[in-house]
């Protein structure tokens, strides 16, 4: 069966290109999590705007990582604010979607949130929690994140 990534697969491929895969795999598991369409002519010109859209979010190559690293860590303060329990704790939690959105709040550039690593898999507490942004393979962004608790709306 002859597919067309969409998103990264592990030992497959990146979104864009063209691969063969057993029948199988590809109907059982790539095309109904929407990893993957099927290679037609009307297929290509998606592959095309999937490329274009990936050119965009990466970074462009050392020197530009670079940049963003000291972007990022030139940050005064990334703070987030968030609703609480009176212990402390949080109702839910924050994911790198809600740092890559607090980068941006905070006047630093635009980060895939893909490119987040958070200290454990969520934050689920207030405080200073340190966060590192991979930004090439050889370039490492870290900042403090400051957790607090929203203030109440009444």
């Amino acid at each position: 069966m002859k597919l067309i990534l969409t998103a990264d697969v592990d030992n497959l491929g990146a979104p864009g290109d063209t691969v063969e895969v057993k029948d199988g795999y590809g109907r059982n598991y790539l095309l109904p999590r929407g990893l993957a369409i099927v290679a037609t002519r009307g297929a290509e010109k998606q592959v095309a705007g999937i490329r274009r859209a990936q050119d965009a979010r990466k970074v462009r190559d050392l020197d530009h990582a670079n940049e963003l690293k000291q972007a990022i860590e030139g940050l005064e303060s990334v703070s987030l604010s968030v609703k609480t329990a009176g212990t402390g704790k949080l109702f839910g939690s924050v994911t790198t979607s809600d740092v890559a959105a607090a980068i941006k709040a905070a006047g630093g550039p635009v980060v895939d949130k893909r490119s987040i690593e958070l200290p454990k898999a969520h934050i689920k507490n207030i405080g200073k929690h340190g966060v590192v942004v991979h930004l090439h393979p050889s370039v490492v962004a870290k900042f403090d994140l400051q957790v607090s608790p929203a203030s109440p709306s009444l």
